[in-house]
């Protein structure tokens, strides 16, 4: 476990900032309530391109992404984020079960991959410290 630092404390502030932000409030809402898709039907049916649902389901798990690639790029204490928000576990939790046949569609093996490397590390140090954490969580949140 590696120390976090000012900046890393300054960079977690900021983007719980950006959480509140109200349109990406209402997304959150929208994808924690109504985000539980199994499949690319589903996805294809709550979420058609150009729609209002899409682009909430764009903003969430483009921001959980985002913050996933200041993770793995090292510019973000992984730990201290683990610490301080599991909203970015909740939306792969929701995203998993499809992500597979979104890659294959969008001809994109990479789509959220930072997401991926992130929530699986994540699920990894919860696992290290309560293994019953994580399925419970699942469990709660899957959808």
């Amino acid at each position: 476990m590696s120390t976090a630092t000012y900046d890393d404390v300054n960079l977690v502030l900021k983007l719980f900032e950006l959480r509140r932000e109200e349109k990406m409030r209402a997304a959150r809402s929208w994808f924690v309530s109504n985000f539980k898709c199994k499949s690319m039907a589903d996805f294809g049916q709550l979420c058609p391109p150009g729609s209002e649902s899409n682009a909430m389901m764009r903003q969430v798990t483009s921001y959980w992404d985002m913050v996933a690639s200041f993770v793995a790029a090292g510019v973000l204490n992984q730990d201290l984020l683990f610490q301080s928000s599991r909203e970015l576990l909740l939306c792969w939790v929701r995203v998993e079960p499809i992500l597979a046949e979104v890659r294959d569609a969008f001809k994109d093996p990479n789509y959220m991959k930072n997401l991926e490397t992130v929530a699986k590390s994540y699920i990894e140090y919860l696992d290290r410290s309560s293994p019953e954490t994580y399925p419970t969580f699942k469990a709660r949140v899957g959808g």
